[in-house]
């Protein structure tokens, strides 16, 4: 197995004889064409509470990443800046809020669920949409799920999803499958996923790179996306 497709920080977690299973898929990874940066639930809630442990927050924020969200905040500006500079389209997803999208009888699991807050929803200022910017509003794990996101890549002629954003477990990974099986080449930057279980985090992007998506650093995300030349409006 080459060294770099699995220079990743499952290193510590994946034994040597799962690598040698999962061998059969090394490969070369790549950015793919007609790039878009989709940047998923990066909304308050996720960051409540501060930099702390998860656990620590586990009573009082039951939603927060803690630590782990506030230590993507840097390399997911750095990305937000190098696509935008590159010209790319920029996707948000969020939480839809709105009671009457939200019927309580909808329910495909019966765990426990917080009140609702429009203001817990909020995209993270330092990720503020600019204008030109489509924020898509989900009600399912996917941002692909019962919503217009297809209709808007489709007629930008996007190839290509860059994704960042939480959680690595649940909604990137939906999204990242969903994208996958409507033919999208997805890229996950490593450094811009968080969970609030960092053996989840490192276990699903292992189990995604293997299957479905090209996990790449940061560096390498922003280094191409330098070289590109800029879209042009119209």
């Amino acid at each position: 197995m080459s060294d770099d497709f699995e220079d990743h920080c499952w290193k510590d977690v994946i034994p040597s004889d799962i690598l040698e299973v999962y061998s059969c898929y090394q490969r070369k990874v790549f950015i793919g064409p007609n790039p878009a940066l989709l940047a998923i639930d990066l909304y308050e809630v996720v960051y409540a509470g501060g930099p702390l442990p998860p656990a620590t927050l586990a009573k009082t924020h039951p939603n927060s990443c803690g630590e782990y969200a506030h230590a993507a905040i840097e390399p997911t500006q750095r990305l937000f800046a190098a696509a935008r500079t590159a010209g790319l389209p920029v996707f948000y997803s969020t939480g839809d809020t709105r009671g009457e999208s939200r019927p309580n009888f909808i329910t495909a699991t019966k765990r426990n669920r917080p009140p609702v807050k429009a203001s817990d929803y909020a995209i993270r200022p330092e990720f503020k949409p600019q204008h030109g910017d489509v924020v898509i509003t989900k009600q399912r794990a996917s941002v692909f799920f019962g919503t217009p996101l297809i209709a808007h890549l489709t007629q930008l002629g996007v190839q290509t999803l860059i994704v960042c954003g939480e959680s690595t477990s649940g909604c990137v990974r939906a999204t990242a499958v969903d994208a996958y099986s409507h033919g999208f080449h997805v890229v996950l930057v490593e450094e811009c996923c968080f969970d609030r279980s960092i053996l989840s985090h490192k276990v699903n992007l292992f189990d995604m790179h293997h299957k479905y998506t090209d996990v790449m650093h940061v560096d390498e995300v922003t280094a191409h996306l330098a070289g590109m030349k800029v879209r042009k409006a119209g």
